[in-house]
């Protein structure tokens, strides 16, 4: 009974409109209340799930990723990616892809790479004659290689909802070959779409143009090195590393770049506050969530009826896969790891699966949610800066769902691929 006023008043909540992070509230209060349990301690977990040290990364690596898009960091990865891709057929939108790809390796969002991506490339695409829907799902799926690509501070909150202690560099490591992997396919398909579709072959700018390029982009790239290189070496922790990114991105943007002022600064502050906010209410509502699914020991039942279904693990993997997708398409990224790490993880680790690899599998699953209707964020937050209807970019989406799916499934079953860049490095 418990259980199903939990489930209940989760999806009354959200059917409403209620925001998630109210919504998992309501339901945990909900359901201690049915279990006589009192409300406080809904708040208490509330608490004890955004305390953690590791957690505190979250609002530097939020804060330098805003940082490094009004810097104008986004802009010389979109000319260092038009030099290397723009010659093929649809250019532009293969650029789209590898400008993600490099965003994401110096901001790890998501959302901030949809936002740069469209502000600086959409226009140019729509002048070259590019179709609307087209940009805005280049952008969107090209913005989820982020999520893999570190740093990616969503992979910090898995580190901390497993509850074992999964190293958080080597989470990093493991997200840079299926990252990449990923863009390809995303390249492939944006190719493939652009020669159906007639679009012209874009024009090599030049040698001269195209290093210049690059030599004005490194000391943007840099900040993923100076992040990598420090956690591999161990001059200083993930949480560490997300503030001294912050301080480089300061540095680059304010006296190399010369474009990060005062009130650029401000805004960039304000915005990082308003969205680490959301996402820290958001994980601690979830906790308080989870703990009401541990006391009702929904884990446990859940385990014991996906190793009823099968004891096979390629099986049990493409159980949890479907899950997360179905998941992913209801809830936003940052809720749904915090809630299902501690359920599933356990479940994959029995099952011989790596936790490493479990995170990044979880990573690119749940980022295939956030441009899924109905509360795929990336998707709106793209479509609203392309001026393209959500409805009219799902329509022609599912090529580049198709190139996520198929590096979901290669990334899935072939393990090698996450864990042979940690292992070595660990070596």
């Amino acid at each position: 009974m418990a259980l199903g006023i939990l489930m209940f008043t989760l999806l009354t909540c959200l059917l409403l409109g209620v925001p998630v992070a109210f919504s998992l509230l309501a339901a945990s209060l909900a359901c201690f209340a049915v279990l006589d349990i009192p409300l406080v301690v809904a708040f208490q977990r509330l608490a004890a799930g955004v305390s953690g040290f590791s957690l505190i990364a979250i609002p530097f690596f939020i804060f330098a990723g805003d940082l490094m898009y009004r810097s104008g960091i986004a802009e010389r990865l979109v000319h260092v990616a038009e030099g290397a891709f723009g010659r093929a057929r649809g250019g532009l939108g293969i650029v789209n892809v590898g400008a993600s790809t490099l965003f994401g390796a110096v901001s790890g969002s998501a959302i901030a790479s949809a936002s740069a991506m469209g502000s600086s490339l959409m226009p140019l695409m729509r002048e070259k004659g590019y179709d609307g829907d087209y940009a805005v799902n280049v952008t969107v799926t090209g913005a989820i290689v982020g999520l893999l690509i570190p740093p990616s501070h969503n992979m910090l909150i898995y580190a901390a909802a497993s509850g074992i202690n999964v190293s958080i560099g080597d989470l990093f490591l493991a997200g840079v070959v299926p990252g990449v992997l990923t863009a390809a396919l995303l390249m492939t398909v944006a190719w493939v779409v652009a020669v159906k579709r007639g679009y012209k072959q874009g024009v090599f700018p030049g040698w001269l143009p195209f290093l210049r390029a690059i030599a004005l982009a490194i000391p943007g790239l840099m900040t993923g090195v100076i992040i990598m290189g420090g956690i591999i070496s161990g001059a200083f922790t993930p949480t560490e590393s997300s503030a001294i990114a912050v301080w480089y991105t300061i540095l680059v943007g304010a006296l190399v770049y010369r474009t990060l002022g005062w009130p650029r600064f401000v805004e960039a502050a304000k915005q990082s506050a308003r969205i680490t906010a959301m996402v820290l209410l958001i994980i601690g509502s979830a906790t308080a969530f989870g703990f009401a699914l541990a006391i009702l020991q929904a884990p446990a039942q859940l385990a014991e009826l996906i190793t009823s279904i099968t004891n096979n693990p390629v099986g049990i993997l493409l159980i949890i896969n479907v899950i997360l997708l179905l998941l992913g398409t209801f809830m936003d990224m940052g809720p749904l790891i915090v809630i299902t790490t501690p359920i599933l993880l356990p479940i994959a680790m029995e099952a011989g699966i790596n936790p490493v690899h479990f995170g990044v599998i979880m990573m690119l699953n749940l980022g295939i949610g956030l441009v899924t209707p109905p509360v795929g964020s990336v998707l709106f937050v793209g479509s609203a800066v392309g001026k393209v209807p959500v409805e009219d970019a799902v329509k022609t989406i599912w090529p580049f769902y198709c190139a996520l799916l198929v590096a979901l499934f290669v990334i899935t079953f072939t393990p090698a691929l996450s864990l042979t860049l940690p292992n070595f490095v660990n070596s």
